[in-house]
């Protein structure tokens, strides 16, 4: 005879504190929903259904690989960014909240210009699992973006997460280095670089370190080698007036605002996120 759903919750939720997940509640709602189909804001209205073996099964599979470090979207393979869904893959950084920063601020400008329905094309350099390009798409119904990416794995899993929420079509993978193969026009450059100093890298949570892509962490000795290379680049992407969007550590905001302004950027400010932390860089050209 199956377990009631609310005694497989609180067995995989006290596995996973004895384990001294930090998490452990959130973590146990989201395997035991993935595992049961039931969304997890339901749970508790099915408290009393009995579960198949095979769920319970399955939820303490998965509950023995995050007690052993793996993270609980990696173990179900998917996380929601914009309120959308993402595939994951192992060449993709998972897309978190703190990111969803950098969209907000984007279709701000947008917005202020009054260009939401307009064919706007866009470019979204290391685009990763798509979440960024996907989530402008899905907001802006005419505009189109080149989704540039070094690893052609994670490219592959990015169109598949264009196609699965609907902007496939508008959505154009290239397999390039940051901007060596664009050429200009652009109305808008977003990107999410790597920017963790290279010796913090070391020092990173063994979930980041074991399963995020180096690629995608290492922004070198100074953690700000992505970004002259991408603002040096902005007058000849952008077309006039055109703007540039850049996620930052949260102390890079001084040194990433220079570089804007000794690139000719007209206006440069830097923006914070939810917990108040600097996080996005926007820098307009002429």
């Amino acid at each position: 005879m199956g377990l009631r759903l609310e005694q497989l919750l609180i067995e995989t939720r006290c596995l996973l504190k004895d384990a001294g997940i930090s998490e452990a509640a959130l973590d146990a709602r989201i395997l035991v929903s993935e595992a049961s189909g039931i969304a997890a804001a339901s749970l508790p209205l099915e408290f009393d259904r009995v579960l198949s073996p095979d769920v319970a099964e399955q939820v303490r599979l998965w509950a023995g690989q995050r007690v052993a470090g793996k993270p609980v979207h990696r173990i179900i393979g998917w996380r929601e960014f914009w309120g959308l869904r993402f595939t994951l893959g192992p060449d993709t950084l998972e897309p978190r909240p703190d990111t969803e920063t950098l969209v907000e601020v984007a279709l701000r400008w947008v917005d202020a210009q009054g260009l939401r329905e307009a064919p706007l094309k866009l470019a979204d350099i290391g685009t990763g699992s798509g979440a960024i390009a996907v989530a402008m798409l899905s907001e802006l119904p005419n505009a189109q973006c080149v989704a540039v990416d070094l690893s052609a794995g994670a490219l592959t899993t990015a169109r598949k997460n264009a196609e699965a929420n609907g902007v496939g079509a508008r959505f154009l993978p290239v397999q390039a280095d940051y901007v060596s193969a664009l050429s200009g026009g652009f109305d808008m450059v977003l990107s999410n670089p790597p920017y963790i100093r290279s010796r913090v890298v070391a020092e990173l949570s063994e979930e980041v370190r074991t399963h995020d892509p180096m690629l995608a962490l290492d922004g070198g000795d100074d953690g700000l080698t992505p970004y002259p290379v991408l603002l040096q680049n902005a007058s000849h992407l952008l077309r006039k007036g055109g703007a540039m969007m850049l996620e930052i550590g949260f102390d890079q905001a001084a040194d990433v605002l220079d570089i804007a302004k000794k690139n000719n950027a007209i206006f440069a400010r830097c923006h914070q996120d939810l917990a108040g932390q600097d996080r996005v860089i926007e820098a307009l050209f002429r």
